[in-house]
């Protein structure tokens, strides 16, 4: 579990995200679930193209590069649909809004703490 903060804009973006570092989760996501609190994120590794299919509610979508760079954002992204970003090293499923409520934009650079 991780802390994440939107560095440039020294807000805090997620006080709960969730590393998508196995098969399952990395399969599976957010799909099936009823929705996802404001506080909580997903964090994926290595994925340039994200879906929203069998989701059941919008989604905001980053995209950073290797250094924690924001290289786009997706705000809102209803079901059944597709986010991609070919130079995304990291990709942030976050609650819909919360870009938004955390000044998330291109070029912020993002910090990763441990939540423990």
């Amino acid at each position: 579990m991780y802390q994440i903060i939107n560095k440039t804009k020294g807000k805090d973006i997620v006080l709960r995200a969730d590393a998508a570092d196995n098969f399952f989760k990395r399969l599976f996501g957010l799909m099936f679930k009823k929705r996802l609190d404001p506080k909580e994120a997903l964090v994926f590794g290595y994925a340039i193209l994200i879906h929203t299919c069998f989701m059941r509610f919008p989604i905001d979508v980053v995209f950073l590069d290797k250094n924690k760079r924001v290289l786009k954002v997706y705000e809102g992204l209803k079901p059944w649909r597709i986010a991609s970003c070919m130079r995304s090293c990291l990709t942030l499923e976050l609650a819909p809004g919360t870009a938004s409520k955390a000044s998330i934009q291109v070029g912020d650079i993002l910090e990763f703490t441990s939540a423990f």
